[in-house]
């Protein structure tokens, strides 16, 4: 066993002495040692009942023949972190997620490790942590929280982002704003759209290291807890088995990562976390790549912010499973893939049904014949920018209009909120990306205002930053090469014409090239807004958008 290096012959005496003084006895340390990440906290939603989760996978293991061992990690909640400079640290916690898993766990010469994380940054960070650490395997999330009907609407969190834009429009009273408060948001669980939370925990199952289910059991259901004690039950087959993540995370579960993307239409982000993930086992993902896979994958789901389903309904409709099943029935999946149940993908979702052809469209009459996410590249985005294309009104897929350039979110949302946003307008929101942010902050202010106001069908939004899963509209983000590297996005002037064309992948800057290039002979990088603690070296050490904003090796 792995976990020999910390407890097994004399020279260990001291080790086992140190085990004991928690209160392991000489059997428990025996066993294999399972290494518990638990991700619980009292500031997070989504996080709040993850001691259950943990308890239950704790079971599990013992029921199994494991020692269970449970640590800590951090998690930012973005909702709170949002529209000021706290969510500056909510994607660069990512690699701190990763990095203190990976301390933790060859540290401690664990077996095994369950990893349970729910809402944004943590369930990538930990996938990204199981890639590095490669002992065998598992995670299971806390699961979406419900989203409620309140007076024939059903609420989530951006409704309450969008109830805001309303207010400030004049079009809800501070009455309404408030009753949306006190619904939206019912219990514990990562909000119920599909989100960058729920996003990734669906995905996780398609990585093969989450069990079927995962991504869409309700927080509040027994069945969550029951989901939780299986994971700690199997754990020890992967362990007893060997099965590793680098046996999982093989090039072809990720070309099924995106697939899927496309048929659910996921958050934005996952185009960030799944190149971070794969980069974790040598595996490159590009922004071509995800253009070929969504020019053959039909959006078969529009759950909310691009439609009305939330992810109850997705989970009685068949969950993640039917939507595979779905898709196999086009050959667009890899079968033969190994994942955490001990059986192949083709295997596990021999049974699945789709429930609800509301929810799940039949592959043969989609939403749309190719997926969820685009990627646009142009005379501003020579790298690439992406955009939720599921969730754009039809009459935005192609626009044209005058740039309203701002260097920041703050001046943006101002200006918004301000009534200055008119109809046509194309706004820029610039330096927030990886390095200029830094941290590329989440920008659902800007996005929930503008459809809140009901400009979602008559105003884009362009940023080099990124925009949060549960924004909707014309919303185009990661814009790479980011500005605070020179990217040709800083050469947009106030006034500029601009040109979106998403079915055709385009998006430019109406300047001649040699006027871009004399605007940018003329620029200067600003000063770095944060220089020192963690910022200011993940600003030095991050890599850009079009890459997974991972950290550079050099």
């Amino acid at each position: 066993m792995k976990s020999d290096i910390v407890k097994k012959g004399i020279e260990k005496a001291p080790h086992r002495s140190l085990f004991k003084a928690m209160g392991y006895t000489d059997e428990e340390i025996r066993r294999p040692l399972i290494g518990v990440v638990n991700s619980k906290s009292e500031i997070i939603p989504g996080h709040i009942h993850l001691d259950k989760i943990a308890e239950a996978v704790k079971a599990g293991i013992r029921t199994a023949g494991g020692t269970p061992v449970e640590f800590g990690c951090i998690g930012v909640c973005d909702g709170i972190a949002m529209g000021h400079v706290g969510m500056k640290y909510s994607l660069a916690t990512r690699e701190l997620i990763a990095d203190s898993c990976e301390a933790m766990g060859i540290a401690h010469g664990f077996d095994g490790m369950v990893f349970i994380p729910n809402c944004d940054k943590i369930v990538p960070g930990m996938l990204m942590a199981a890639a590095r650490i490669n002992v065998p395997s598992i995670v299971v999330s806390g699961g979406p929280m419900l989203s409620v009907r309140h007076k024939g609407k059903q609420l989530d969190l951006n409704s309450l982002f969008e109830a805001v834009g309303a207010y400030k429009a004049g079009k809800m009273t501070e009455e309404e704003v408030h009753e949306y408060e006190d619904h939206a948001c019912p219990g514990c669980g990562s909000c119920s759209g599909m989100f960058t939370a729920n996003s990734m925990n669906c995905l996780t199952e398609v990585l093969g290291l989450g069990l079927p289910g995962n991504g869409t059991i309700p927080a509040v259901y027994a069945e969550r807890i029951r989901l939780a004690k299986t994971a700690g039950m199997k754990i020890m087959e992967l362990v007893e088995k060997d099965i590793k993540p680098s046996d999982i995370l093989v090039p072809e579960v990720f070309e099924n990562a995106l697939t899927v993307d496309m048929a659910l239409g996921c958050s934005t982000n996952s185009v960030l976390h799944l190149p971070a993930i794969a980069n974790e086992v040598g595996v490159e993902i590009n922004l071509d790549i995800v253009n070929e896979i969504s020019a053959r994958v039909p959006n078969l789901c529009r759950l909310a912010p691009a439609g009305p389903h939330h992810i109850q309904d997705l989970y009685a409709a068949g969950g993640v499973q039917a939507v595979m099943k779905e898709l196999a029935r086009k050959d667009l999946l890899h079968l033969n893939l190994m994942t955490v149940t001990g059986r192949t993908v083709g295997e596990n979702i021999e049974k699945a049904e789709v429930l609800d052809r509301e929810v799940i469209r039949s592959i043969d009459a989609p939403y749309s014949a190719t997926g969820g996410i685009a990627i646009l590249r142009g005379n501003i985005a020579p790298d690439g920018a992406v955009v939720k294309r599921s969730a754009v009104a039809p009459e935005m897929l192609v626009h044209r209009g005058p740039a309203r350039v701002f260097d920041s979110e703050d001046t943006a949302i101002e200006a918004i909120y301000g009534g200055q946003i008119h109809k046509g307008d194309i706004v820029i929101i610039r330096y927030e990306g990886p390095r200029g942010g830094p941290g590329m902050r989440e920008m659902l202010g800007p996005t929930s205002a503008i459809a809140g106001m009901g400009l979602d069908k008559d105003v884009a939004l362009i940023t080099d930053g990124r925009f949060s899963g549960a924004s909707r509209g014309a919303s185009i983000g990661h814009v790479s090469p980011e500005a605070m590297e020179g990217g040709p996005i800083a050469a947009v002037r106030e006034g500029d014409m601009l040109s979106i064309d998403i079915p055709n992948g385009r998006l430019d800057v109406e300047v001649p090239e040699d006027e871009i290039r004399r605007r940018m002979a003329e620029w200067r990088a600003p000063e770095p807004r944060i220089a020192k603690g963690y910022l200011g070296r993940y600003a030095r050490l991050v890599s850009s958008a079009s890459t997974g904003a991972v950290m550079k090796n050099s």
